[in-house]
């Protein structure tokens, strides 16, 4: 008897495009005799899809209308397994969790806590901070009508202009240093501020994405992720180290300029990528991650540092995402490694 699989792509996010790629992927390397796949599309006006070609994913900006579901709890009810490919707002943030919880059915990755806790760079944060997990120095800002109020590590609040905010990043933390959305992936609203000026545009265009915005002391080192894989007993990859083509691992150095490279494993000691892999072991219980996450971190080259950066509870399944190519290294190949989260989901 196979397993009724449902793989949900796309979504109302920024990485609508990204999930659709991901879902190619995993659509190729599912074993057909063992599952029965209904792929499943949310477009990005939030509209739901059968979608029925099961050899390569297509999507056109408009999806055949006769193939829209109309009552979607009714469609999922028949399915065993729910396997969510979505990146971003509505689908690793907890949201669409939480309708599975609701139609109570298994599903493949992390539960409603810890996936809103993963997307939300800033609590994320707060979690790291408590479990003793080193990070780099940051700034908590929120938008407040034309100004910003920040943050403080015990949560007060002070309102200030857009120059007082980042006179007290220049003061507080120096440069250079990074500004991102608290609620974005693929470093979507990601940029690097080597000034006051450009840490003044940075902010702003931060916050288009989301009101939360971190600012983060950048780290001269290298940029190594660890893949993990579980629910009780976690077990992780060996670490990789990204070579990004642009200055850092933007959206276009991700999925569009192919000089970004990946070492497999990390040129790193064996002491160091063995901490790595504890510390996203811990970082993963930290958040009560569950099936699957891919943490990231800095090596500061000059002290051999570890700094968490952020961790990912939806990470991207392309064909060169690193996640199935860190488990890949350690002999799970992609076809195995699927087998296996659909096994942790139904457990």
């Amino acid at each position: 008897m196979k397993i009724k699989l449902g793989l949900i792509f796309g979504g109302m996010s920024t990485e609508n495009e990204v999930s659709v790629m991901s879902a190619n992927s995993i659509l190729k390397n599912l074993d057909k005799n063992k599952y029965e796949i209904f792929p499943i599309y949310i477009s990005k006006s939030g509209e739901w899809y059968q979608y029925n070609d099961l050899e390569d994913i297509e999507i056109s900006e408009e999806m055949d209308k006769r193939n829209k579901i109309g009552n979607i709890m009714e469609y999922l009810q028949k399915l065993d397994v729910l396997f969510p490919v979505l990146h971003g707002a509505y689908g690793e943030d907890g949201t669409i969790q939480g309708l599975f919880e609701m139609i109570e059915k298994p599903y493949v990755g992390c539960g409603v806590l810890a996936s809103s806790i993963g997307m939300d760079k800033v609590y994320a944060k707060v979690i790291f901070d408590k479990a003793n997990i080193n990070q780099a120095p940051y700034i908590y800002l929120e938008k407040y009508k034309d100004k910003y109020k920040y943050v403080d590590k015990e949560f007060n609040r002070k309102i200030m202009t857009l120059e007082e905010s980042v006179d007290l990043v220049a003061k507080e933390i120096g440069f250079p240093v990074f500004t991102k959305p608290s609620n974005s992936g693929s470093s979507v609203g990601v940029n690097k501020a080597e000034n006051k000026e450009q840490l003044k545009e940075h902010i702003q265009y931060a916050g288009k994405f989301d009101k939360k915005i971190l600012v983060e002391k950048g780290i001269q080192g290298k940029e190594v992720e660890c893949a993990v894989l579980g629910n009780e007993n976690v077990i992780a990859s060996c670490v990789g180290e990204i070579k990004p083509a642009d200055e850092f691992y933007s959206y276009d150095a991700k999925y569009q300029n192919e000089d970004s490279k990946t070492i497999i494993p990390a040129n790193l000691s064996e002491e160091v990528s063995n901490k790595i892999k504890k510390i996203a072991v811990k970082a993963f219980e930290a958040i009560d991650g569950k099936g699957l996450s891919r943490v990231d971190f800095f090596v500061e080259d000059k002290t051999n540092q570890i700094y968490i950066n952020e961790i990912n509870t939806l990470p991207g399944f392309t064909k060169i995402s690193m996640y199935p190519k860190l488990f890949e290294a350690e002999g799970i190949q992609y076809n195995e490694l699927l087998d296996k989260l659909i096994d942790l989901a139904q457990e």
